[in-house]
């Protein structure tokens, strides 16, 4: 479990540093077009800060694993949400770039990504909850 938490971990983070590149500079540059608005870019941006964040916090758990109880249920939670929540935000804010048309279908799949975030939230609070001292 912790060789796939932290092979996640890494591809969403090398993925992320990419998006948020392109969103800092690529799409920035296509205000011109009408294709991207300033509300896309923000909508983007709030999407890169949520996977990136995370995609931490996947990092953690997959380096703690061990010490926190739930922590595959969590590591679900929060894959999840990233796939969901930023993965459907990304698609939403790029839509008229790449030629997708209307995709107003994905706005209700961003909220069940938050929700798995809270989960994954959730399941380290109960952890801690519930942590007890290894005796080494």
């Amino acid at each position: 479990m912790n060789k796939r938490v932290l092979l996640f971990s890494g591809f969403s983070g090398a993925i992320v540093v990419a998006l948020g590149a392109m969103g800092a500079h690529f799409l920035k540059s296509k205000l011109e077009t009408g294709l991207i608005t300033e509300a896309n870019l923000i909508t983007f941006d709030t999407a890169v800060k949520y996977q990136m964040y995370h995609t931490i916090v996947l990092l953690v758990i997959a380096l703690c694993a061990d010490r926190i109880r739930l922590a595959r249920t969590a590591a679900f939670c929060f894959g999840t949400g990233i796939v969901l929540f930023s993965g459907s935000l990304y698609l939403l804010a790029t839509a008229g770039l790449l030629g997708l048309g209307s995709v107003s279908w994905l706005g209700p799949v961003t909220p069940f990504g938050g929700i798995f975030f809270m989960a994954g939230w959730v399941c380290l609070s109960i952890s801690a909850v519930t942590f007890r001292k290894r005796k080494d």
